[in-house]
Parts: structure tokens; sequence; C-alpha cells
């Protein structure tokens, strides 16, 4: 009986980090408010997340495309003012999300937008 016991204790700490791998990101998409107040949608394309300005002097402008990584999402962010784009993340919670982009991955800002 205890020659048994090192491998169900293996198998138990495998499935454990197995299962802790499989945690998924909380959804994006949906209706947001940015930051500096304009209206932005998430949707899919592709096999990905597109962010999209739906109001304000940007609207109907592209400003990402995240995919899914973990409970984060990865991926571009474009500033509309600038038409740059820098590599990006997101991370949700409840009605907010997180949103950051970087140049050299050093230089980075971070927004909060909250669901519509």
């Amino acid at each position: 009986m205890t020659k048994f016991k090192p491998i169900t204790a293996a198998a138990l700490l495998f499935a454990s980090a197995t299962f802790a791998g499989m945690a998924h990101a909380a959804s994006i998409e949906g209706n947001w408010k940015t930051a500096s107040g304009e209206n932005a949608v998430i949707s899919k394309c592709g096999g990905s997340f597109c962010l999209k300005l739906v109001s304000g002097k940007y609207s109907g402008k592209t400003i990402g495309r995240v995919k899914a990584s973990g409970k984060k999402y990865t991926g571009t962010v474009t500033d509309p003012s600038e038409d740059k784009t820098y590599s990006g993340s997101a991370s949700v919670s409840g009605s907010s999300m997180k949103l950051t982009g970087c140049a050299l991955k050093i230089f980075c800002k971070t927004q909060v937008w909250k669901r519509r």
C-alpha cells in the first residue's frame, strides 16, 4: 500500500498543475467606456479580439488586436491620435479592464476602461 502513495501524490500534483494552467481570462468582449470617455467595442475577429472606437473623433478606427493568454490578453494597441502601435496587454476584473501599451517594453502607459 505505501508504494502507491508517491505515485498518487505525483498524480495529484500533476492534475493540480494541469488545472491551474487551464485558467482562462475573463471575457473581454463587449462595450467599453475608455479612459478619455469614448465608447469602444471589443469583438472577435479571426482568432483574436479587435478593439474598435465607436464614438468620438476617431470613431470607426480599430485601435488594437489581442489574443487570450492565460488570465490576460496580449497583442497590440494603437494610439489613434498619433497612429502609433505598441505592444499591449489587457486584463479584465469585474466591470473594469486595465489596458497597457508599451514601447520597448519599458515605456508603458496604462488606462482603465469600464464595461458599459
